[in-house]
């Protein structure tokens, strides 16, 4: 049996419907921006598969990390114990993480980094025996798929099947540009109507709404409302962290801070699996009590794995290198440029760009579907020309690795610009 004949017999892939979609890629290798498969075609990752990996596919310096660590300690469970990588990577985040931040808890991935938040905001009242069992979140929102993360979440066909399960979640709209107002009037609303304990939001930049964008300073306002009336508020850095939006944080831009902070994807690197949940000291005090029955009852077999941590602190480093910083500033600068030259295209909508973000919205002659007929033939169509690109419904974006070349930048936006002609 070949590869993908055994694939097909065993595995069950994620947002995938087997009985239409195509065989999986084997891939073999990868270097940099670059992706092989098994027949040694190259692709390359203009996605960063899924955003998680801005270093390069077998980054040496990662890689020779994770080994030391490997051949030192593995694994250790980490309730009643610690270790250094842990503690260096908290002293590490707290360098860089907005500076009401104090009190980090690992988890597994993002969505798990989204459910220990959800938890924390309703249970933190709970424990100061007030009842408040509402979240808040942006229409069309995505924060992961394990419960809490899909209740907040807003794309319906990934939740429908689990209407009527989840904890109270009210929606309000994004305060995209000419539209503040409404936003902020619906989150006054909510809190008013509603026992509301947390606002969760991706900031700046809804990456599953297929990258929408909104102003710092829309964001800045609606958590000051939520501060005038007490409602925790949760910052999902989960896509937008780690340099994404020309920041190390999408809330390094952003005149208020949130409460919580949510981590994964870049992390580390695009190698170890790993979460991080960020809190205020006011938060991580309502947990801190002679009764038992207050603490946080939530954890993870492989929380704080010191693999993954060495990992981390990897990654980050290399962030805060000058090369990597520039790499940002070039890529953003070749964005604006290409952005420049399709927005007034005939067939193009809009076309937006933050940070490593890019994303262009293609005319379409009927209302597309996330998983519709121009998204399948946009996505066979890059496919075939040798980029990894998935669109969502008739949007396009980028977010490469930040060691992407400038000539494979170009061929991924003469890629699109083609697709945008086929279509």
């Amino acid at each position: 049996m070949t590869l993908s004949e055994k694939d097909s017999q065993y595995l069950w892939h994620p947002y995938t419907q087997h009985k239409t979609s195509q065989t999986p890629i084997v891939i073999s290798r990868g270097e940099g921006a670059l992706l092989w498969d098994e027949n040694n075609k190259v692709y390359i990752d203009a996605i960063a598969s899924w955003w998680v990996n801005p270093f390069g596919h077998s980054n040496k310096f990662i890689a020779d990390s994770i080994y030391k660590q490997l051949t030192t300690l593995e694994h250790v469970l980490f309730g009643g114990f610690t270790h250094e990588p842990a503690i260096k990577v908290a002293e590490k985040l707290m360098e860089i993480l907005p500076k009401n931040q104090e009190k980090i808890f690992f988890s597994d991935n993002g969505s798990t980094a989204v459910e220990v938040a959800i938890k924390v905001a309703l249970q933190y009242f709970f424990n100061k025996n007030e009842k408040r069992t509402t979240i808040i979140a942006f229409e069309n929102a995505f924060h992961g798929d394990t419960f809490a993360a899909m209740a907040a979440s807003g794309i319906s066909f990934y939740t429908q099947a689990f209407q009527g399960m989840f904890i109270d979640v009210v929606r309000i709209p994004v305060p995209v540009k000419g539209k503040e107002q409404i936003s902020f009037d619906a989150l006054k609303n909510a809190i008013q109507n509603h026992n509301c304990a947390g606002f969760i939001f991706e900031p700046l930049v809804q990456g599953a709404a297929g990258m929408v964008m909104y102003e710092p300073e829309a964001l800045a306002k609606l958590i000051r409302i939520c501060k005038e009336n007490q409602v925790l508020t949760i910052a999902d850095e989960v896509m937008t962290g780690f340099g994404k939006t020309g920041k190390t944080f999408a809330m390094d831009y952003v005149s208020e801070e949130a409460d919580m902070i949510c981590l994964s994807k870049a992390l580390t690197g695009g190698t170890i699996p790993m979460a991080i949940t960020t809190f205020t000291k006011d938060i991580f005090d309502a947990f801190f009590d002679d009764d038992i029955n207050k603490a946080l009852f939530h954890g993870h077999t492989f929380t704080a794995n010191p693999t993954g941590c060495a990992a981390a602190l990897a990654s980050i480093d290399l962030l805060q290198t000058s090369e990597m910083q520039q790499n940002i500033k070039r890529i953003n600068a070749s964005h604006l440029d290409f952005q420049k030259k399709i927005e007034n295209h005939s067939k193009v909508i809009t076309a937006r760009t933050l940070g490593v973000i890019f994303a262009v919205e293609i005319k379409s002659n009927s209302e597309e579907s996330y998983y519709g007929s121009m998204r399948t033939k946009l996505y066979n169509f890059f496919i075939q020309n040798g980029v990894i690109l998935r669109p969502v419904g008739n949007i396009v974006y980028i977010l490469p690795p930040y060691i992407i070349t400038d000539e494979q930048l170009q061929k991924v936006y003469k890629t699109i610009e083609e697709a945008i002609e086929m279509v």
